[in-house]
């Protein structure tokens, strides 16, 4: 065997270890509720664990029937999985003993180490040295514990009945997962690993979401919730958060802690605005991940994506079923705001909807049933719609309050059978939380989820509609030189000289004005006349020319010229002047910057002196696919001039695509390169050039 083969056998050993054991032990196990230990054995007792059960605590021979044993020592086999609840001064020879014992996984429920003060942290090292040692899993410490359909081994928070193939949660925290599972749970939605990692000594939300991707299979759970507090290992993260995606689960993320701007300094503009919230924007996006902000944001995307997860959907086609106008109307409008459509019914639709429905009855989209509806009448509005709009609708919602004219079991009942058999995802709105709490229990306990809003809805359908999709670059690009680029960048290191960059981003594929560095006087007058007026002269030497003074436009004669000339090189670290064709038209600019393990951002906006003024920009992690770079380039909220306003000619956006494809393989071709600024690429039409370029290497 291998050290290939062998590495993923300990790794499918260790998971099957926490994820479904064959065997458990509890360490500082006893009958005190009030105790992590206590509580985590009455859990798994509970909740019925069919593997066999073992605890460790000397004041005892057995704890609420299950086998008690003084030390790990004396237990007669070794345990595949091992949770410990015992005072923080004892753990580490505890884990020493399990280490030896060749246990395979650990939880430490325990606190007091690193979220307590450095020595804490020390003892956090020296466990996962441990761990690591015999490729053991150790989760903590400071967890509360995990949950999966074969064992509840969690001592805190809510502990509800799992159930395969629902929904998963990896968090960092274990407060958040149960402030998540309480609002899901009560909106009817039901979980089935419930996974988090305290203060990740070992392993991290990454690691835990790379052995989810390398176990997953057909009887996994078809929609994960990640919550990141820390993001240590970005590139595990993004290559097995984005398989997962490929393999068909469906991701809902929140990344906490991003507001603050990046430790680092950036001599470009590309690097100064890649900070870490857009980032985690861009990774999120590259993984295909939905990117929510709050919890209860979270429990509502999870339930249209519940509700939609078995049926191709074709389009975002929504079609509102209510029994009063105005929350038909804010459905609208929010579906509206989120670029999905509300389309009109077929006539034919209409006309079968209005023999069932009073007169003074909607029939268009949305469809107002009036307050005096009934079941059977919500019954066949539905049947109607799936029958006759089954090309032309995605999905359904229907919305029900209590206006007291008839009983609401019934009609609930018809939403139910309707969210079973439909050929059309149904969702519903059950407003009247109130008058109604326990008819929606009872919807609930069925297995069926609801919304108490339509806003929350309509935002929600739109961002599962327009969730980020997965792309593949192209394998190849015409008149892209990577062997000469490569001798080109050869021993290079920081910021590249005009000339060079030039000659670099020529062999990518880029388009320049004709231009002339110049060191003398004679040369710059020769420049001139080879150039022709009028024309553009930047000072060579410091990075930022606009922040110096040392860009001049619009040279019309020798003497302008001279006289720039003489401006230009008194600039501190001026060691000569680039001569520039003028180019008119709209100006972008296109970046690249490093970032970590994760590869390169790509960022595209509006050019110029405004680039870092107005920030209209958008970062995309490179490689890119040439429909990732029409999306950056409609994302910004100035497409509009792209396109040519007020008679000015726009440019062309499939020629700035191929440029964005093409900066995007460079940077992924030769990962040395640190920091690249094109700004600004200026032109109308497909006559786009590089006006201006920096590239740092190192």
């Amino acid at each position: 065997m291998d050290e290939k083969t062998s590495d993923s056998t300990e790794r499918t050993r260790a998971y099957n270890a926490l994820f479904r054991p064959k065997n458990i032990v509890i360490i500082g196990a006893s009958d005190n509720l009030s105790k992590p230990g206590g509580k985590v054995l009455k859990n798994i007792l509970d909740h019925g664990y069919a593997g066999v059960l073992r605890v460790v605590n000397p004041g005892a021979d057995s704890i609420s029937g299950v086998p008690s044993f003084k030390s790990v020592d004396d237990l007669p086999d070794t345990p595949e999985l091992a949770i410990v609840a015992i005072p923080a001064p004892f753990v580490i020879s505890t884990l020493e003993n399990l280490a030896t014992r060749g246990t395979k996984a650990v939880i430490v429920l325990t606190s007091g180490f690193g979220e307590k003060d450095e020595k804490g942290k020390e003892e956090e090292e020296r466990m996962r040295l441990i761990a690591d040692s015999v490729r053991m899993i150790l989760i903590g410490p400071n967890c509360s514990g995990f949950m999966t359909p074969h064992y509840s081994g969690k001592f805190a928070g809510l502990i509800p009945d799992l159930k395969r193939k629902s929904v998963d949660i990896i968090s960092g925290s274990g407060a958040t997962v149960d402030f998540i599972m309480e609002q899901a749970v009560y909106r009817g939605l039901s979980f089935c690993n419930v996974v988090n990692v305290g203060n990740s000594a070992q392993t991290g939300v990454e690691d835990l979401v790379a052995l989810y991707d390398e176990n997953y299979g057909e009887d996994s759970a078809p929609i994960l919730m990640v919550y990141l507090e820390s993001l240590k290992k970005p590139g595990l993260f993004l290559r097995h958060a984005r398989q997962l995606t490929e393999k068909g689960c469906s991701i809902v993320g929140i990344k906490s802690g991003v507001t603050g701007s990046g430790a680092r300094a950036a001599a470009s503009h590309t690097g100064a605005m890649a900070t870490d919230e857009v980032t985690v924007e861009a990774l999120f996006r590259k993984a295909g991940i939905i990117r929510v902000r709050s919890k209860v944001e979270m429990v509502d995307v999870a339930c249209v994506l519940a509700a939609t997860q078995g049926h191709l959907m074709k389009g975002n086609r929504v079609c509102i079923i209510s029994d009063a106008g105005g929350p038909g109307v804010m459905l609208s409008d929010e579906l509206e705001r989120q670029g999905v459509e509300v389309p009109i019914l077929k006539d034919g639709t209409q006309k079968k909807l209005g023999q069932i429905l009073p007169p003074e009855s909607s029939v268009t989209n949305p469809i107002d049933c009036l307050p005096t509806r009934t079941a059977s009448q919500i019954k066949e509005i539905l049947r109607i719609i799936e029958e006759e709009e089954k090309e032309s609708i995605d999905i359904i919602t229907v919305m029900v309050g209590n206006p007291g004219m008839s009983e609401n079991d019934e009609l609930y009942g018809e939403i139910s059978r309707a969210i079973d058999t439909s050929g059309i995802p149904v969702i519903p709105v059950l407003s009247s939380t109130t008058t109604c709490a326990g008819l929606i229990q009872n919807f609930t306990a069925q297995g069926k989820y609801y919304f108490q809003d339509e806003v929350p809805l309509g935002s929600a359908i739109g961002q599962v509609v327009h969730r980020p999709r997965l792309w593949e670059p192209s394998p190849m690009l015409l008149d892209y030189d990577r062997q000469a680029m490569e001798g080109i960048l050869s021993g290079r290191e920081g910021a590249l000289e005009p000339a060079t960059v030039k000659e670099l981003l020529t062999k990518a594929g880029f388009g320049f004005p004709r231009q002339i560095e110049v060191s003398s006087e004679e040369g710059l007058l020769a420049a001139c006349e080879n150039i022709g007026y009028p024309l553009a002269m930047k000072v060579i030497g410091p990075l930022h020319k606009s922040d110096v003074g040392g860009v001049r436009v619009g040279i019309s004669q020798e003497d302008g010229a001279l006289s720039a000339w003489n401006d230009l090189l008194a600039i501190k670290g001026a060691t000569g002047v680039l001569i520039q064709e003028m180019v008119t038209g709209i100006e972008v600019i296109l970046g690249a910057s490093r970032a970590d393990d994760l590869g390169h951002l790509v960022m595209f906006g509006l050019g110029g002196i405004y680039t870092e003024v107005f920030k209209d920009v958008r970062f995309v992690l490179s490689p890119l696919a040439k429909k990732e770079c029409f999306e950056m380039i409609r994302a910004i909220r100035g497409y509009p001039i792209l396109e040519g306003v007020r008679g000015e000619k726009g440019v062309s956006v499939e020629r700035i695509a191929d440029y964005l494809e093409r900066l995007g393989r460079l940077v992924t071709d030769f990962p040395a390169i640190k920091e690249i600024d094109i700004n600004p690429l200026k032109g109308s039409g497909t006559d786009l050039f590089v006006v201006d370029a920096r590239i740092i290497v190192g």
